[in-house]
């Protein structure tokens, strides 16, 4: 049996690269609270992301509750069942309900003129996801929000480092947030982040992260968490930086061999990149549509005969998870095109670690089975 193959494995740097960052901690002693190493991290990516305003959290679940928390959203947030469960769990965990709406016919992100459709009055906020780091329409959700005094929250976890038009598309909304989970283009074993513009809400959202302390620890004038990020963490993040290139080459490189190798397979859709999108090459959606020789399914399932790991990702729909049919707040709006995309998408394999032959492996699967 060849070696695995799975669907992603995290990128680590040199050790030593690592553990020079660790040597201040056995001075100092200051392993949390905003420590040397989180003040330096949260500076350098708000300059390597071209951010206004860039808080760290200790992962980005949390990172999205602070945003509705740092933003007083109550009632209800409209959001896309094709997304990580984490994006819906984030609403209901702070006391809110979310209303599912369906994603564009041909696309994976949330449908703007659907939002039109949602009239309940207890609706606070919009949070759309850019899926696999494409970037939902901004420009129809901010005018739709805008019309009726909706805030915007973009879970951007798929979307580090993206730019659309030369201009990073974490500054859309009233805030982004990012997740530094061990398995994306950029990590802090566990970890993420929140973007804004306003100066304001960056000290509301330091503010929610710390428990709700003021600036100067003496007063609490807020319900908070404890979203810090550790010394730890942030010293990862720091050795990481400078491999930032080099990731993502790697990772484009496997990318659009995947786009040379499967391009011409007849009910095989690969995802397209925008011109105008300078992109992280996060991930390698294919959908197995009615002209391949398998479903899904059955593709699915020779890969991992074939000691090769992909990902059903999004699948299921989080409005098909058991905790999620359970409650009254589902919506009764249709979803059939996040339902079409959830049964037909695989995710290949994608990170910098992989060789020729892995990759090629990987396209030998569906060569054989279309052949």
């Amino acid at each position: 049996m060849p070696n695995p193959i799975l669907v992603t494995k995290p990128f680590l740097p040199n050790i030593q690269d690592f553990y020079s960052k660790l040597l201040g901690l056995w001075q100092s002693r200051v392993l949390t609270n905003s420590g040397e190493l989180h003040q330096l991290l949260e500076k350098q990516l708000k300059d390597k992301l071209d951010v206004t305003n860039l808080s760290l959290i200790n992962n980005g679940t949390i990172a999205l509750e602070v945003a509705i928390q740092a933003l007083g959203l109550k009632g209800k947030i409209i959001t896309t069942p094709y997304t990580f469960i984490a994006t819906a769990n984030s609403i209901l965990l702070k006391g809110l309900d979310p209303v599912f709406i369906d994603i564009e016919d041909n696309g994976f992100n949330l449908d703007p003129e659907l939002i039109d459709e949602v009239k309940d009055k207890d609706v606070s906020a919009i949070m759309p996801v850019h899926v696999y780091g494409l970037p939902c329409d901004d420009e129809s959700i901010g005018q739709r929000a805008k019309g009726r005094g909706l805030k915007v929250i973009y879970d951007a976890a798929h979307a580090f480092g993206i730019k659309k038009k030369g201009e990073s598309i974490l500054n859309w909304g009233d805030a982004s947030t990012l997740s530094f989970h061990a398995t994306k283009v950029f990590h802090t074993f566990e970890g993420g982040a929140v973007v804004c513009n306003d100066p304001l809400l960056k000290n509301k959202i330091n503010q929610v992260r710390n428990f709700g302390y003021t600036s100067d620890s003496f007063d609490i004038i807020t319900l908070g968490t404890n979203g810090k990020m550790n010394e730890a963490q942030a010293a990862m993040g720091l050795a990481l930086i400078p491999y930032l290139e080099e990731i993502i080459t790697k990772r484009k490189h496997w990318f659009n061999f995947y786009i040379e190798q499967l391009s011409e397979i007849p009910g095989i859709k690969l995802m397209t990149i925008p011109s105008d999108l300078e992109y992280n090459y996060s991930y390698f959606p294919i959908l197995v549509q009615s002209g391949f020789s398998l479903t899904r399914d059955e593709l699915f399932n020779r890969f991992q005969e074939e000691n090769i790991f992909p990902r059903k990702y999004f699948y299921p729909l989080i409005t098909d998870f058991s905790l999620y049919k359970n409650y009254k707040i589902i919506s009764k709006h249709k979803t059939p095109n996040a339902r079409k995309i959830a049964d037909s998408v695989i995710c290949l394999p994608l990170y910098p670690d992989l060789t020729e032959d892995d990759v090629s492996r990987v396209c030998e699967v569906i060569k054989r089975a279309e052949g």
